[in-house]
């Protein structure tokens, strides 16, 4: 399907430096992402059109729902943390996990919970030009905190999960490397085996940045700098590619009652002409015809 038949839809003109980790949630049929160099979790409910922001201490990543609570699990700059919203406009920041980096410098990136309820992420050095391969991918269990799963990533993003949860994806973004990889994923342990190249993504616009799938266990991953999201089957075969009206669409997520809208998050770059682009850091929405799935939230 052309993306010429498929048109973004602006849902805010959020302005966000670094927007990243959109999450429907759908007990408040609500949208949330957070802006990271601005330190924020942020909130649109499509009903009435309400926008609103939490200040964190640091820099959050990426974030999940945790269940039975109003609370959400985070990958920040120095670990993992359970988020609560306060009326104040303030995070409430409890430290669930600390994590020893590899070089200063460094945060959490790109991730998600599984299809079980274990919240992992991957982490980086935010000195992209460096190509440090020191970023470790962890998974985060209460009972015995963070466990490194996999290393020696620059940029480890685009993680996601079959719909069976028994594959995870997982890609670098990093312009060195641009692949995106598919694991066997092992329910019982949450650990991650058998890595193999899913996706070359270097003759294909965009860098590979952050993914969702949908129902039909279709891949679909933001093309960071090209302005495109694409679609993969779970064959690794590009289904098709929509456009969005920024150069920068960094993360994906459906959402929507039906779970068929495809919300994307973008980045708004410091110190270039916006001209061409100023709707930079927007958040969008995509009617693709095809659903999603639930989030699963964290059970730690």
């Amino acid at each position: 399907m052309s993306s010429d038949f498929i048109k973004a839809e602006l849902v805010l003109d959020a302005r966000n430096g670094t927007g990243e980790s959109p999450v429907w949630h759908g007990a408040e049929q609500a949208l949330y992402w957070v802006d990271i160099p601005a330190r924020k979790l942020c909130r649109w409910t499509p009903a009435t059109g309400e926008a609103s922001c939490w200040l964190a201490p640091e820099m959050l990543a990426c974030v999940a729902m945790m269940a039975g609570s109003n609370g959400w699990i985070a990958g920040a700059e120095s670990g993992i943390f359970k988020l609560q919203l306060q009326d104040d406009g303030q995070l409430g920041f409890e430290s669930l996990a600390p994590v020893s980096h590899a070089l200063p410098g460094m945060r959490f990136n790109d991730g998600r919970c599984d299809r079980q309820g274990r919240f992992l992420a991957g982490t980086m050095l935010m000195n992209m030009a460096a190509g440090a391969s020191v970023g470790c991918v962890y998974g985060y269990q209460k009972e015995s905190g963070l466990t490194k799963l996999l290393d020696g990533f620059i940029t480890p993003n685009g993680m996601a999960f079959s719909p069976d949860g028994r594959t995870m994806y997982l890609s670098d973004s990093h312009p060195s490397v641009q692949s995106v990889w598919a694991f066997d994923y092992d329910l019982d342990s949450g650990t991650p085996s058998n890595r193999r190249l899913f996706i070359d993504m270097k003759p294909l616009p965009g860098r590979p940045d952050g993914a969702a799938v949908d129902a039909d266990g279709c891949y679909w991953i933001c093309g960071n700098d090209a302005g495109l999201v694409h679609r993969f089957t779970p064959d690794g075969k590009l289904d098709r590619s929509l456009a969005v009206p920024v150069k920068k669409p960094a993360m994906c997520a459906f959402g929507g009652a039906g779970l068929d809208t495809l919300f994307v998050t973008s980045i708004r770059p410091e110190g270039i002409d916006l001209s061409d682009q100023p709707l930079a850091g927007g958040v969008f929405a995509l009617r693709p015809g095809v659903r999603g799935l639930p989030e699963p939230a964290c059970l730690n």
